[in-house]
């Protein structure tokens, strides 16, 4: 099945409304669609790569508003959110996390790193979007690490497809999941090590 939405979903990269069909994914994806973005703007930018930028602003944009849909999802409609919770198996451990958020500073910090890294590494993005609304997370630093984090990730692949086209999209395809994850972690240290040097 996901095959199937997958080949459908790239073939929306050649539409003559491609733009539209991104930001539509880039939305969806944040908040219930299977598939990431990322499929779309690399043949999007290797056709184009003058518009990288329109390209990584459309599905940064529109991603950030979805996980804002997510978020609502999950605090207004926290019964059917816990459902999804549920299905991946994870319902105990953002029950706990409510728990934590309401009685220690430090599990605040802690979520704010693992949505980052959920933004910008392979992880489900949707997950944690519906998760911070069930969790009532504070809704303005959950948009800006929306913002940051799909942010670097889509100028990283719009960026870097424009440069080295379809030698990246080869790249990306085969070890693409891992070095994000590698990125995302280096960059969360660095952050913390910022902040213990200069607090």
């Amino acid at each position: 099945m996901f095959k199937g939405i997958y080949r459908k979903t790239l073939k929306l990269a050649g539409h003559k409304n491609s733009k539209f069909f991104l930001a539509v994914i880039s939305f969806a994806e944040s908040s219930f669609f299977p598939i990431p973005p990322d499929i779309m703007i690399v043949p999007m930018v290797i056709a184009k790569k003058n518009n990288y930028l329109k390209i990584f602003f459309i599905a940064t944009l529109f991603s950030a508003l979805g996980g804002l849909f997510g978020y609502f999802i999950g605090s207004l409609f926290t019964n059917k959110a816990i459902l999804l919770i549920e299905f991946y198996g994870y319902e105990e451990q953002v029950l706990e996390l409510k728990t934590q958020l309401s009685s220690k500073g430090s599990a605040y910090s802690v979520w704010l790193g693992t949505l980052f890294l959920a933004g910008f590494t392979p992880l489900p993005f949707k997950l944690f979007t519906i998760t911070s609304g069930i969790i009532n997370f504070n809704i303005f630093a959950f948009f800006f690490i929306c913002l940051l984090a799909r942010g670097l990730r889509f100028f990283i692949v719009a960026y870097l497809s424009a440069k080295f086209g379809k030698a990246f999209s080869i790249i990306l395809e085969k070890k693409g999941g891992m070095w994000f994850s590698v990125a995302g972690i280096v960059i969360i240290i660095l952050v913390l090590l910022v902040y213990l040097i200069f607090r």
